[in-house]
């Protein structure tokens, strides 16, 4: 072979050597399945008196020891942000209301898993010199509400169906704000969490005008991406919780005493509120 052949022959060796070194250092020696990847748990934001979402990250953490894969959760700063989160579907979990979780039930396949044993309704309330003590009279006038795509909002949505004769929703941050704004008189009624009123009314000269039927206070749902081993798991783990040291570590953190069996059907047309809002 003449030098000039075997000059052109070792500068090719040597720029397939670089070529795959090159591809050595940018390929993974493993590629990620689905089992290495972090679970999302998409977790609601709740009313400030209760606790923050960031408290059930113990749950999230206990989800991670069933599944064997870190457990992240997913918190959105407000409700019409977590409606927007709840339909783009990219998380594993979901811990929310019923509304949510029937929404999801049957817009992409979720499955209950289990529920908190505590319940939630609300209530309407109005000062007892109203002229009328009756939710029919609160057309185009004031009514403090929480978040206004929380469950005590779409209900009180619900009771005016006319979409041109409802109250005016004011939007407040917690339960005492409401009843501050309604004995002020910056609003007609209020509409709030029955649990958070309590006796804060008995002296203040207000009524209670109806109260909702009680539900579960949040559902924890698996999406169907999940293997149906792997949701069992999680599910069993879950309802055993309070048997187990650890669970019951985790319970107490989260402030639940143990969680409830939950099936899809118990939560049928609960979404039925989200009807009158955008993408449902």
């Amino acid at each position: 072979m003449h030098t000039h052949d075997r000059m052109i022959s070792a500068r090719l060796r040597r720029a397939v050597q670089w070529a795959l070194l090159a591809f050595a250092l940018v390929t993974p020696v493993g590629t990620a399945t689905a089992e290495d990847e972090a679970l999302i748990l998409l977790m609601q934001p709740l009313p400030r008196e209760e606790m923050p979402a960031e408290t059930f990250q113990p749950l999230a953490d206990y989800v991670s020891a069933l599944a064997g894969r870190a457990c992240k959760i997913n918190t959105p700063p407000n409700f019409p942000s977590y409606w927007e989160a709840v339909r783009r579907n990219r998380y594993d979990l979901a811990f929310d209301a019923p509304h949510f979780a029937d929404y999801r039930i049957r817009k992409f396949g979720f499955t209950a898993l289990a529920k908190t044993p505590d319940t939630a309704s609300y209530s309407l309330i109005m000062r007892d010199d109203a002229r009328a003590l009756d939710p029919s009279s609160l057309v185009g006038k004031r009514v403090a509400a929480l978040s206004l795509t929380s469950i005590g909002t779409l209900r009180l949505n619900a009771l005016f169906p006319n979409p041109y004769r409802q109250p005016v929703l004011v939007e407040v941050p917690k339960t005492e704000d409401g009843l501050v704004m309604l004995f002020t008189k910056r609003v007609e009624a209020a509409f709030l969490p029955t649990a958070g009123i309590g006796a804060r009314i008995d002296s203040r000269g207000a009524i209670v005008v109806l109260t909702t039927e009680p539900i579960p206070r949040l559902v924890l749902s698996a999406s169907p991406r999940l293997a149906r081993e792997l949701t069992d798991k999680i599910r069993t783990g879950l309802l055993q919780a309070r048997a187990t040291d650890d669970g019951r570590t985790m319970l107490h953190a989260i402030g639940i005493d143990f969680l409830d069996a939950a099936t899809n059907e118990e939560f049928a047309n609960q979404s039925y509120v989200l009807r009158g809002y955008w993408g449902y």
